[in-house]
C-alpha cells in the first residue's frame, strides 16, 4: 500500500516540476507582493509613535517566508482535478483503485505544493538575503533554530495538507468547491496570520488564534525563524503541531468514510 502512495507522490511531484515558467512568473508575483507588503509595515513601523511586540527585521523577515513559502501555507492552492471527480460522479473511477482515497489524494497534494515551493522558493531566499538594509532576509542565528525551523515548516506543511483535504471532503456535501475554498481560505489564512501578522493582533484576539490550527501552519515556524519564539516555547510548539497532525489526519480518514458511504453515482 505504502508503495501505491509512494508512486503517487513521484509522479504528482515530477508532474509539477514541469511548470517553470509558471513558477518564474509566480517569483516575480510573489516580488512585487512582498516588496508592496513590507513598504506598508514600513510606513507603520514608522509612523507609530509606540514600540511594535515584533521588531522591523524580523517583520521584513517574515513576510519573505511567507511568499518563499506561499505554496506550503496558502489554503487556496487547490487541485480542480479532485474537485471534478466530485462534482461530476468521475469520483467511481477513484473508488476502483485498490487503495485507500485519502492516502492517495494526501499524497498527491502533499507532491504538488512540494514541487511548487522547490521551484519558487530558492530564488525568493536567495535574491531577499542579498537586498540592501531594511529590506533584506535575516538569516537564523543558530543551527538549533535552522533545526527547528526545517522540522516545524514540515509540520506545519503536514497540517495545511491536511486541512486541504478536509476541504475536498466537504465538497462531498456542499458539491460547491468556491464555497469550501472561500471559507476554510479567508478564515484559515486570517488565523495563520497570513493577513495581520499574530504578533500585531490584540492580546485577546491572539489567545482566539491560538486555539485553532492554522496558526501553526505558518505564523508559528516563521516566528521561529525569525527567533521571536524563544526555542523552549518552539519545542513545545512541535508537540502542539504534532498532536493537531494526528487529530486532523483522523478526522479526515473518518469523515471521508462517511462521506463516501453516502455517494451515489449515476449514469452508465
Amino acid at each position: 500500500m505504502s508503495r501505491a502512495y509512494f508512486s503517487v507522490f513521484k509522479l504528482s511531484l515530477l508532474n509539477g516540476m514541469q511548470y517553470r515558467v509558471a513558477a518564474l512568473a509566480g517569483v516575480s508575483t510573489q516580488f512585487f507582493w512582498g516588496f508592496m507588503i513590507i513598504m506598508i509595515f514600513e510606513a507603520f513601523y514608522n509612523s507609530s509613535v509606540q514600540g511594535q511586540p515584533i521588531e522591523l527585521s524580523q517583520m521584513i523577515t517574515y513576510v519573505w517566508l511567507q511568499q518563499a513559502f506561499l505554496s506550503f501555507i496558502m489554503l487556496w492552492f487547490r487541485d480542480q482535478e479532485l474537485f471534478g471527480l466530485i462534482t461530476t460522479g468521475n469520483i467511481a473511477y477513484e473508488l476502483c483503485r485498490p487503495a485507500e482515497i485519502y492516502g492517495l489524494w494526501y499524497a498527491k497534494l502533499l507532491a504538488q505544493r512540494l514541487a511548487s515551493a522547490i521551484l519558487r522558493s530558492l530564488p525568493i531566499l536567495i535574491v531577499a538575503s542579498v537586498l540592501p538594509d531594511p529590506y533584506r532576509l535575516n538569516w537564523p542565528a543558530d543551527i538549533p533554530t535552522v533545526l527547528l525551523f526545517i522540522i516545524s515548516l514540515s509540520l506545519g506543511l503536514l497540517l495545511v495538507v491536511s486541512i486541504s483535504m478536509l476541504i475536498y471532503i466537504s465538497v462531498f456535501i456542499t458539491l460547491s468547491p468556491t464555497g469550501s475554498l472561500l471559507l476554510f481560505g479567508v478564515l484559515g489564512e486570517f488565523l495563520a496570520g497570513m493577513i495581520i501578522p499574530v504578533p500585531l493582533m490584540p492580546g485577546w484576539l491572539q489567545d482566539i488564534v491560538k486555539i485553532f490550527p492554522f496558526h501553526y501552519t505558518a505564523d508559528f515556524p516563521f516566528r521561529v525563524y525569525t527567533g521571536h519564539i524563544p526555542q523552549d516555547e518552539a519545542v513545545k510548539g512541535l508537540g502542539f503541531q504534532f498532536v493537531w497532525l494526528i487529530g486532523l489526519v483522523i478526522t479526515g480518514k473518518f469523515t471521508m468514510s462517511r462521506s463516501l458511504r453516502h455517494v451515489v453515482v449515476q449514469g452508465g
